[in-house]
């Protein structure tokens, strides 16, 4: 598909399918392993039959080309499968946070007028039929048998054919979505196309992963995840190899588990997994020689969890940045090439610059805004033509991300555009004081945020979790801001600590920042 210049060279015929992912390995691949999971190994040829199924049924169901299927569903096999027989049908399934509270839950259905929703067990409860009044919803396929009034159970599946022919879409067309996260308001549906996904296959799997038939990928973010979609969807589907579904909790036992089990040849986390599994009692003990490529994206992983990884395992972790806009990484290090503490150089496939307030482009060791360009970039937000205009400009992606790009090439984050603070008179950034705090040995994790006070000042706050063993005092909050003091300038320290056992995450597993400072404000709200 692609020759020499990825960006330049990359085409795809005028009919296409995202499905071809799976139903392309049928012809020299159909009985390899395509999951493993507790539960057993699925090879190509069932995952196939599966998704054909799937599709079928969601037709059965009343669901036409075009409409949208709203995705609940753990990590198992039938998720992938589900994802690819809906595109293969024509339909477009939507991959949804499960750890979506209701009301959130109801603003995807309405927003997406999603007319099928198709659910793991643990989720049908949620959807009986007040939930479901005023909405679009036709049908509720359960995977399971036990279901409420209204719903519908796997037996539709079970009973439909294992053959379905492909939808006649183009490279274009609408495909997938992902819901964005989101800092502030409701999150927005990102639409991506038929070519999207094969095309990170193409740049980020080959040139970063050099991905082969042989490996084995294990990503603990999900597969509902922008990151997770690729780790455990397409850069596996796209040669043949296989990857580990688990659908449960991500604790670091756990994930040691599984890697002792299945024996992975790629780990997929982000800084807060790592953090934790190298602090975990089991890391002593824990075997990871199977493993060739640990990966991380989505935060900074700070210098000492990538030092002392090493130093356990002989594995350095190879960080990387991408975006649900950009469906996965579009910056990278490489095992070869790599900087800590770096988002690393642009993968090839893509484009990025680095945009100054005044319009002109950034150049080395200048901040700037990051603006990114690849094939694989979101055709916009549905029911959001302020918000499109805002993001795509010109055929590039806005990000919004703050980045300073070496002599070298690579690309160092320094906060969002709008991070910069005035605290007592002096501009702040406060990511450069959470990245300091989390180099302290007694710190394993910090956030830190810019909070108004209720005389429209701003100060910083700080949230950690110690270091397991150590309480978190007034005597432990002064040594750390006199550590940001004494690391940074006398006025870059948090003015206030809140110690946590540990700090709340996302659905991603990011930290979830929105959280921590909702908590904050309804505590000055309170008076406490």
């Amino acid at each position: 598909m692609m020759s020499g210049d990825p960006f330049n060279a990359f085409a795809l015929p005028a009919r296409y399918n995202a499905s071809r992912l799976l139903w392309d390995n049928l012809a020299e691949r159909a009985d390899r392993p395509a999951y493993y999971c507790d539960d057993g190994v699925w090879t190509y040829r069932t995952l196939a039959q599966e998704a054909a199924r799937i599709g079928n049924a969601l037709l059965a169901l009343g669901a036409v080309p075009g409409d949208r299927v709203m995705m609940v569903m753990a990590d198992v096999p039938r998720y992938p499968a589900a994802i690819m027989g809906a595109m293969r049908a024509g339909l477009v399934p939507i991959l949804i946070n499960t750890l979506s509270p209701p009301d959130l839950l109801r603003f995807y259905l309405e927003d997406s007028a999603a007319t099928v929703a198709v659910l793991s067990p643990a989720f049908h409860s949620l959807f009986d039929r007040d939930f479901r009044a005023g909405t679009a919803l036709k049908a509720v396929l359960v995977d399971g048998d036990a279901v409420l009034p209204g719903q519908t159970d796997w037996s539709v599946v079970r009973d439909a054919s294992a053959e379905l022919a492909e939808a006649p879409t183009g490279p274009a067309d609408m495909a997938f979505w992902m819901y964005s996260s989101g800092s502030t308001g409701r999150p927005k549906g990102v639409i991506h196309s038929h070519g999207d996904a094969i095309y990170t296959a193409e740049t980020y799997g080959r040139h970063i992963l050099k991905i082969g038939p042989d490996d084995i990928c294990f990503s603990v973010p999900k597969v509902f995840f922008a990151y997770g979609f690729g780790n455990s969807v397409t850069f596996p589907m796209a040669v043949g190899a296989a990857a580990v579904l688990y659908s449960g909790r991500p604790d670091p036992a756990a994930i040691f588990q599984q890697i002792a089990k299945h024996r992975p040849t790629m780990l997929f986390g982000l800084p807060t997994l790592y953090t934790a599994l190298m602090r975990h009692a089991d890391a002593e003990g824990a075997d990871l020689s199977s493993v060739r490529l640990c990966l991380s994206a989505a935060e900074v992983l700070s210098a000492e969890i990538s030092e002392a990884w090493a130093a356990r395992f002989g594995l350095n972790i190879v960080e990387g940045l991408g975006s649900t806009e950009m469906l996965h990484i579009y910056l990278s290090n490489t095992e070869e090439d790599r900087r800590v503490g770096s988002a690393g150089k642009v993968v090839p496939g893509y484009r990025v610059k680095l945009v100054k307030p005044d319009g002109s482009e950034a150049g080395d060791d200048e901040e700037g805004v990051l603006w990114a360009q690849g094939h694989s970039a979101l055709a916009g937000y549905w029911n959001r033509p302020d918000k499109t205009s805002e993001t795509l400009r010109d055929g590039w992606v806005q990000t919004g991300d703050r980045f300073l790009r070496d002599a070298d090439g690579f690309h160092y984050f320094r906060g969002r555009a709008d991070d910069l603070v005035k605290v007592s008179g002096q501009w702040v950034y406060p990511l450069e004081i959470e990245l300091a705090l989390n180099e302290h040995p007694k710190v394993h994790e910090a956030c830190v945020l810019a909070m108004e006070m209720p005389d429209r000042r701003m100060t910083i706050r700080a949230w950690i979790a110690p270091r397991d063993g150590l309480d978190g005092d007034a005597a432990l909050e002064k040594e750390l801001q006199d550590y940001a003091k004494a690391t940074l300038l006398p006025h870059k320290y948090p003015r206030r600590i809140v110690f946590l056992n540990a700090l709340p995450k996302t659905g991603t597993g990011k930290i979830d920042r929105a959280g921590l400072r909702m908590l904050a404000e309804k505590s000055e709200g309170d008076g406490g």
